[in-house]
């Protein structure tokens, strides 16, 4: 097994431009270069998909939208596209949410509705309560009851605010690991709370709708001021809100001191029929071995708390520059360039897994897949996910690359298979080698990663063309190669009890969203 073989150097800050000059790369890799820094197309398309069309959850037009956005897009680049069912999925759309605290005093509150939460045929007006102090199930199904017309918080208060690195750079060493303790106590005692009342996060807001409550509110904090995770709201005929830290508390302790705030809730979303799902595809047929193939893969799908800037809208602009560049400067391909942007990823990489599911053909014909999928921050780590010989061809290829964009990159050979996360899993599992396009991560996973800030200005448009330059050598590396990609497996270790861990296994994509 062959580990680390690149000499890995300090990450430093690409310039916005790649002057090159003195270094002497492949001609083709050269024009990738000159197109990227003289005719991006990165922040119209960001623009027309992020601001146009916005965020893309599963089984909404918004999701449909961009579907077509981006097999259109890939059309007038003479690319052939189309969209490929793999499923159908719950209708919804988002509309306004709208929440005022009422009493004791006039706030217009910081709220988002939770996606396929119902909607509010009127405003609903009512006192805001909290989860009563009982140690057992018993107790509070005495409580139960008296939660008819309320809205309910059930989130853990959080008493500060504050991110912990705040906290870390200004206290004291005794104040930050008293303060730290705290926060960590307080979070394990509200998980042994809903444990001793026999409940979770999706079988208690089911008891409380049950119980007559008139809505429910969490508040999902990120740790980071101003920043909340959006999800799926678990009920099926009261609104489900996410409110941010700051009202959420003020709420929490009004409630807690016997003041009994009334909150004003609107939601205006609309429940739709049932929404077929897609993956839009692109494909240029290569000119001498059509039926080997290079996959170029980032999910396109989003939650909508946002935008899903980085999540993965920078993904499908750093895939969909990609083909355009290789249609323009590569047209003697010779293996077939396909292009997947998966839908349905964030409920289960259902997207593709469908299409590895539905394209055996494609599947034994895979010379590699290349995805992108953690942000906005230019590519620093790639994983051979435990192919024996993933060093011999991903070196090679990685080689041609200029040196800015290759010095950047930590390798493991070969690695250990991705067993789920992101869309390049479901080709592992199936034995085809897939590879993860590994990020920095510019504050991903607390600021953007699924929340209420993953915006088009969290892009930083040079960092992506960094990896627009990376995977466009790859994908041209990988489809000039005379020799087919190895698929040997790596012997596997042993996992904490001494057992061998397996590979991960094929599974299934969720082709509805029943029981979801």
């Amino acid at each position: 097994m062959k580990i680390n073989r690149f000499f890995v150097l300090p990450a430093v800050v690409l310039a916005t431009q790649f002057s090159l000059a003195q270094e002497k790369l492949n001609p083709t890799v050269q024009n990738f270069i000159n197109e990227v820094n003289t005719n991006s197309q990165l922040e119209n398309m960001a623009f027309e998909l992020l601001d146009g069309i916005g965020p893309r959850l599963v089984g909404t037009p918004e999701m449909l939208k961009a579907n077509e956005w981006t097999a259109n897009k890939l059309r007038s680049w003479d690319i052939d596209a189309n969209l490929q069912q793999f499923g159908t999925w719950k209708g919804w759309q988002r509309g306004i949410t709208h929440v005022d605290m009422i009493y004791p005093r006039v706030k217009t509150l910081s709220a988002t509705q939770l996606a396929w939460s119902p909607a509010t045929k009127k405003a609903v007006e009512a006192e805001v309560v909290i989860l009563p102090k009982v140690s057992s199930k018993a107790e509070f199904g005495k409580w139960l009851p008296s939660a008819k017309g309320k809205i309910v918080l059930i989130a853990q208060y959080q008493k500060i605010g504050r991110s912990d690195e705040q906290i870390k750079e200004f206290a004291t060493t005794e104040l930050y690991e008293k303060l730290k303790a705290e926060k960590e106590q307080a979070t394990k005692d509200f998980q042994n709370y809903v444990k001793s009342i026999g409940y979770d996060n999706t079988t208690l807001p089911e008891a409380l709708e049950k119980a007559g409550a008139a809505g429910i509110s969490i508040s999902n904090w990120t740790g980071i001021m101003g920043a909340n995770r959006i999800f799926g709201a678990k009920t099926t005929k009261i609104p489900m809100i996410d409110i941010d830290v700051e009202d959420y508390g003020m709420l929490y302790r009004m409630a807690e001191n016997g003041q009994k705030p009334r909150i004003k809730v609107e939601t205006q979303s609309k429940i739709l029929p049932e929404a077929k799902t897609f993956n839009t595809i692109g494909m240029i047929k290569g000119k001498e071995k059509p039926n080997e193939y290079v996959i170029l893969s980032a999910h396109l799908d989003s939650w909508d708390g946002a935008q899903g800037a980085t999540d993965n809208g920078t993904g499908v602009l750093t895939m969909l520059e990609t083909m355009r560049i290789l249609k323009k400067y590569y047209p003697n391909n010779k293996r077939t360039i396909v292009v997947g942007l998966w839908g349905s990823e964030e409920q289960g990489l259902n997207g593709s897994r469908g299409f590895v599911a539905d394209n055996p053909e494609i599947m034994k014909g895979t010379q590699a897949v290349f995805n992108q999928d953690n942000g906005t921050g230019r590519v620093v780590n790639i994983s051979g996910q435990g192919f024996v010989n993933a060093y011999d061809y991903i070196g090679k290829w990685l080689n041609a690359a200029p040196k800015k964009v290759k010095d950047q990159i930590k390798t493991d050979f070969p690695g250990m298979p991705g067993g789920g996360g992101s869309d390049h899993a479901s080709f592992v599992a199936a034995g085809v080698p897939g590879f993860s396009l590994g990020s920095l991560n510019w504050g991903y996973f607390g600021y953007t990663w699924h929340t209420t800030k993953d915006t088009y200005d969290k892009i930083v448009f040079d960092e992506v063309k960094n990896n627009v330059i990376l995977t466009a050598t790859l994908a041209y590396m990988a489809s000039e190669d005379p020799e087919f990609t190895n698929r040997e497996k790596r012997a596997m270790p042993l996992d904490d009890k001494g057992q061998v861990t397996k590979w991960p296994e094929v599974k299934e994509p969720r082709r509805d969203s029943k029981g979801f």
